[in-house]
C-alpha cells in the first residue's frame, strides 16, 4: 500500500469515495443528501497539505484521511473513509497511521475525532478514548461519539 497526497483533480473521485464509504453502513438517501455538503472534498482542502489517500499497488484509491486545526496542539480529524471494499483489509488501520503520523508533523498533540457510531469501535482499537458526544456537522439533533487520540507521550 502507498500513502501519498491527493492530486487537486481528484476531489470529485474522493467525494464519491466518501459517499460510498458513508452509504456502506446502510444510510438512506435523505441522510446521505443531509450529510452531502460534509462528505464532498474541495480542491481547496487538498491545497492545505492536510489530505492523504491511501492506494494499492496498483494506483487504485482505497481511502482518503484530512486535518483540520482546532486549537492550540489540536486538528480534528475531518475526513477518514475507506474504499467499502477494503474495509477490514488493513488500509484503514495505515491511512490512521500516516494522518496521525501527519498531524504530529505539523505539531498537534492530539487528535479530535467525531466518530460517526459505525466506526467507533475501529478508532478505539487505534487507541482513541472515548471523551464524550458533540452534535453532528452534517445533520441537526444528531449527537456523535467524540474521541480523543494522543499523538505524544
Amino acid at each position: 500500500m502507498n500513502i501519498r497526497a491527493p492530486r487537486p483533480d481528484e476531489a470529485a473521485a474522493l467525494s464519491a469515495l466518501c459517499k460510498r464509504s458513508k452509504a456502506h453502513w446502510g444510510y438512506d438517501a435523505d441522510f446521505l443528501a443531509r450529510s452531502d455538503a460534509a462528505l464532498t472534498i474541495a480542491p481547496e482542502l487538498i491545497a492545505t497539505g492536510r489530505v492523504l489517500v491511501a492506494e494499492d499497488a496498483s494506483g487504485t484509491v482505497l481511502g482518503m484521511a484530512s486535518l483540520e486545526p482546532l486549537a492550540d496542539g489540536v486538528f480534528d480529524l475531518l475526513h477518514m473513509f475507506v474504499e467499502p471494499a477494503a474495509i477490514g483489509s488493513g488500509a484503514g488501520r495505515q491511512l490512521f497511521a500516516a494522518i496521525a503520523a501527519l498531524a504530529r508533523g505539523l505539531g498537534a498533540a492530539k487528535l479530535s475525532i467525531l466518530a460517526d457510531p459505525h466506526a467507533q469501535a475501529f478508532y478505539l482499537r487505534m487507541g482513541a478514548r472515548l471523551a464524550g458526544e458533540a452534535p453532528s456537522d452534517a445533520i441537526p439533533d444528531r449527537m456523535l461519539p467524540l474521541l480523543e487520540f494522543d499523538l505524544v507521550g
